[in-house]
């Protein structure tokens, strides 16, 4: 099988269940920034060195392929595999782990450390996008609300694992303290 088709050449992609809609629709942005958050993800993973880390990011990476396919759909048939409440609660609980690790904040801190935790960063940033435009979605579709908890609590997340990574490492967060005057 070949990995270009040429169906996609006259600016259309096709969703599942055979309709198609132009490749600048708002539900192609959408999961299309789903993608870019799941390979953002990947790279994360790939700085990484920590493997209960990795596995973790692994698992996401696995719901959000899930959260991807649902939003490619048109009809809902309810909550789909890594989308639901479980798995909610799951990016909950690692969020808490994660946060135990680190003093609690005192101020707003800059992106970056180790190249794990900067990684983790510009994943957090890329699922914010991908949260900005599922939103967008749903103000125009039906998606499941489960689809933008998940992308809230997994943005929350990064952030965590960040500092948590930075924490592991002995390096101490940036904090921000604003411009010169």
């Amino acid at each position: 099988m070949k990995l270009y088709t040429k169906t996609g050449d006259d600016g259309e992609t096709g969703l599942f269940g055979g309709i198609r809609v132009s490749k600048d629709d708002p539900r192609v942005a959408a999961y299309g920034d789903v993608d870019e958050t799941n390979a953002a993800i990947g790279v994360a993973a790939a700085t990484s060195k920590d493997a209960e880390l990795i596995g973790r990011l692994r698992e996401i990476q696995s719901d959000m392929f899930a959260l991807g396919a649902r939003l490619a759909t048109l009809k809902s048939s309810g909550p789909g595999p890594g989308i639901d409440g479980e798995a909610v609660r799951r990016l909950e609980g690692w969020i808490d782990e994660a946060d135990a690790e680190v003093k609690p904040l005192q101020s707003f801190v800059l992106p970056g450390g180790t190249a794990s935790a900067a990684a983790l960063h510009l994943a957090r940033t890329v699922c914010r996008r991908a949260e900005r435009s599922v939103v967008a979605l749903a103000r125009a579709s039906n998606v499941e609300p489960d689809c933008i908890i998940y992308l809230n609590r997994l943005s929350d997340l990064l952030f965590a694992l960040a500092r948590a990574a930075n924490g592991r490492a002995k390096v101490a967060d940036v904090p921000w303290t604003g411009k010169p005057r």
